[in-house]
């Protein structure tokens, strides 16, 4: 019987740091957001979708033109309720399918990667456990407009389409603090891993994020 964890977090909380390193320490995981990507390719159903929806202007040389997509659904909320409600079920077939891949495998643990993982509803009652990564809004804020080079009102909207990390760390099995330097939030990464007998930690790399 496969044990399931969701791992989640906000938007530049450092979740995706720490799906890589659980990768690297042999979990099987399954990513959200290259599903997201996967679904909305050239050539897919749920790209067709987007653009009968939304416009051909929001494709370009046959590919979603995601940051003039994202400009408009994340201030928005009309828009992106519409956006979501094309992808959100091709996303979701397909976590549902990988996860029954693994647990017909009987791999002894799965990890679910979902940014939006308690915002779509659904992915709560795939797992058993949730691991939070979290981080102070301001520090959440400033990386956000540094990585995806945003004006801080941008990246406070796409802040704002997803629950206050307080409300997800109220719901976590496990938090892991990525406020501090990116070796303590590795040591505790590697404690959780240790604790529950998950992965090989000795692994995880111990270089720079």
């Amino acid at each position: 019987m496969s044990e399931v964890w969701g791992l989640t977090g906000g938007i530049a909380t450092g979740k995706s740091t720490v799906s890589a390193w659980l990768r690297e320490a042999g979990l099987p995981i399954i990513d959200a957001d290259v599903i997201a990507r996967q679904v909305v390719a050239p050539g897919t159903n749920g790209l067709a979708q987007i653009e009968q929806a939304f416009g051909a202007k929001f494709i370009v040389d046959g590919a979603l033109d995601r940051q003039r997509l994202g400009q408009l659904v994340f201030h928005d909320p009309d828009q992106l309720h519409q956006l979501e409600s094309i992808t959100t079920p091709l996303i979701q077939a397909e976590i549902q399918r990988q996860l029954a891949a693994y647990r017909a495998a009987n791999a002894p643990v799965v990890v679910i990667d979902a940014p939006t993982f308690f915002e779509v509803g659904y992915l709560v009652d795939l797992v058993d456990h949730i691991l939070v990564v979290a981080t102070d809004p301001v520090t959440q804020q400033r990386r956000l407009m540094a990585r995806n080079n945003l004006s801080a009102a941008d990246a406070q909207a796409r802040m704002a389409q997803q629950w206050p990390i307080e409300k997800k760390m109220a719901r976590a099995t496990v938090v892991i603090d990525n406020g501090g330097t990116i070796a303590q939030t590795l040591q505790q990464v590697v404690k959780w891993l240790d604790t529950n007998n998950f992965g090989k930690s000795q692994q995880i790399k111990r270089g720079d994020q």
